[in-house]
């Protein structure tokens, strides 16, 4: 456990993290799992801001909110699953639910070691909503409450049991189950804020769409999928999973669909060089312009502007 130089609190390792929150040490090294119930966290002693060297998986029962469907409302007040990944920065001045473990039923915590040689390791890393914002939790409905609490105190009875030869085994397939759920529970948040999301892909494309037009693009280069989801106030991740459950494309796909799309409207309508259009939207040389329009269109630009002709 450390200081860093910006005044973040780097916690190393799952005992740094068990200090840090006031509780016991950890029956276990590499991973441990906070009952709130009965080890209350003093939240006192937790830093507005920490780096953890771990994963981190919080059951929050007081993550509510309501997500509008249709001309009504799918009521999801039963709380909700935070995620964080080795290295990310928890807690914000603006972000009162960011704390590790304020308010939390369950706290997993995964240290990265602990998953080594089993394929999950990977997996993990594939897993996008590590990576989201807390604006971005998963929000349970009580069946989907029921399904996760069921899943982490299956996980709490196995750490607290003896330990054998199977012991590990068993929590790395209760973690990738849990992993599951998540991603299924992830997927239904995507279709029930599917008008949430049409607002936001709207948003999005009139975003581009003044990009293209004015002198953005020649100014900053090619918008970065990072650039749109700050301007949206989106994770780069969840802003590409949304996309992906709308439209089947992922964030840099569909910038790069929006770019030929202007592209060919200033080929085909305008007198502009090649070299012209290309900085024109953005790129700072030609060439790279040109190998994207044609592994995009199976055309060079200049063959395209002569398909008009």
């Amino acid at each position: 456990m450390k200081k860093e130089e910006n005044n973040h609190l780097k916690l190393n390792s799952i005992a740094d993290a068990h200090r840090a929150f006031g509780l016991p040490k950890p029956l276990h090294p590499l991973i441990s799992i906070i009952n709130g119930a009965s080890n209350p966290v003093d939240l006192n002693s937790i830093p507005d801001f920490h780096v953890l060297s771990f994963y981190k998986i919080s059951y929050k029962p007081r993550l509510s909110g309501k997500l509008k469907y249709g001309q009504g409302y799918y009521d999801f007040d039963e709380g909700g699953l935070l995620f964080a990944a080795p290295n990310q920065l928890i807690g914000s001045n603006n972000d009162e639910n960011n704390n590790a473990a304020d308010c939390s039923l369950y706290t997993l915590l995964i240290h990265p070691d602990f998953l080594w040689n089993y394929p999950l390791a990977r997996k993990i890393k594939q897993c996008g909503f590590f990576s989201y914002s807390t604006n971005e939790a998963l929000h349970l409905s009580e069946i989907e409450k029921a399904t996760i609490i069921s899943v982490f105190e299956m996980i709490e009875n196995e750490l607290k049991s003896r330990i054998d030869d199977f012991s590990q085994d068993i929590v790395i397939s209760q973690i990738e189950l849990l992993l599951n759920y998540a991603d299924r529970f992830y997927r239904r948040q995507f279709i029930t804020r599917k008008a949430v999301s049409n607002d936001l892909l709207q948003k999005l494309e009139n975003l581009l769409d003044d990009y293209f037009n004015s002198e953005t693009s020649s100014n900053r280069g090619v918008p970065t999928v990072h650039y749109l989801a700050e301007c949206l106030n989106l994770s780069p991740s969840y802003l590409s999973d949304m996309l992906r459950s709308l439209i089947g494309q992922n964030a840099q796909q569909y910038v790069h669909a929006k770019l030929i799309e202007k592209a060919k409207e200033k080929l085909s309508t305008t007198n502009l060089s090649i070299s012209e259009v290309a900085y024109a939207l953005g790129f700072e040389h030609s060439q790279s312009f040109s190998k994207l329009f044609k592994t995009k269109t199976n055309l060079s630009p200049l063959e395209f502007r002569r398909s008009f002709n």
